[in-house]
Order: C-alpha cells, then structure tokens, then sequence
C-alpha cells in the first residue's frame, strides 16, 4: 500500500471511531427489494422505526430490524449508557449490491436461461439529536 493510501485509510478508520453504525453482509435478496424497506425508515426516530419495521410485510424489514437492533446497542456500548427515548435518528443508511450468483435454468431446445441471485450489503448509522434539533 501506497503512503498517501494508507494515510486515507488511518484518516477513514479515525473518523469512523467516532461514528455509531452496524453493517450487514451478503443478505441474500436483491438490493431494490432491500432499498424500498430501507427508504421507509429513514431519517426517522429509532423507536418508530423499530415499529415500522416490525410491522411491515416486507420480508426484509426483519433483517433491517435487527440490523437497526445492533446499531443502537453500537451507539450505547460505545457511550455507556441507555438510550434515551426519541434521543436517537437514522442518520444516514444505505444499500450496496452484493456478489451475484449465476445459475442455469433449462430453457425449451437444449438451452438454458440465466438466473441471477442478486445480493446486498446494508449500512446504517445512527447518531443523537442534539438541542438545536429537539
């Protein structure tokens, strides 16, 4: 690794020390399933999202759940102690697309169609109102 690269990376990693997240990896739906869940919750409350979430019909609003689940106790272990009610918001919370498995699918004259399985990668962040936004 290059210097200057390996300074951006000590600057990235520095910068998300201070920051409360939770990632998912290789959840095995597709990413535009993924993302209309996602785009329920975002921005709001933590606690009214737990309620959206669980709620919902989407099959991937369990796994959002319980990533969002994580985020939160991200955020107390690091300041050691409880959240608030209505302290903490989605900051921020975004879907990447994961590998693709290709499959094969016996088509009529010996053919065969392409399947693909799409995958996703979820990142969420969340952070506490401040005064100012209270």
């Amino acid at each position: 690794m290059g210097a200057r690269k390996k300074i951006s990376a000590e600057k990235r990693k520095e910068a998300l020390k201070s920051m409360y997240f939770a990632k998912l990896n290789g959840v095995p739906s597709s990413p535009r399933k993924m993302r209309y869940v996602v785009d329920m919750v975002r921005g709001m409350e933590v606690n009214r999202a737990l309620g959206v979430l669980k709620f919902s019909n989407k099959a991937a609003a369990a796994d959002v759940e319980k990533l969002l689940r994580s985020a939160i106790a991200n955020w107390e272990t690091k300041n050691d102690r409880k959240a608030e009610d209505g302290e903490l918001y989605i900051s921020k919370v975004f879907v990447d697309e994961g590998v693709t498995m290709k499959r094969m699918r016996p088509a009529p004259q010996g053919r065969g169609y392409r399947i693909r399985k799409r995958s996703n990668h979820v990142t969420l962040f969340v952070d506490a109102k401040t005064n100012d936004e209270k």
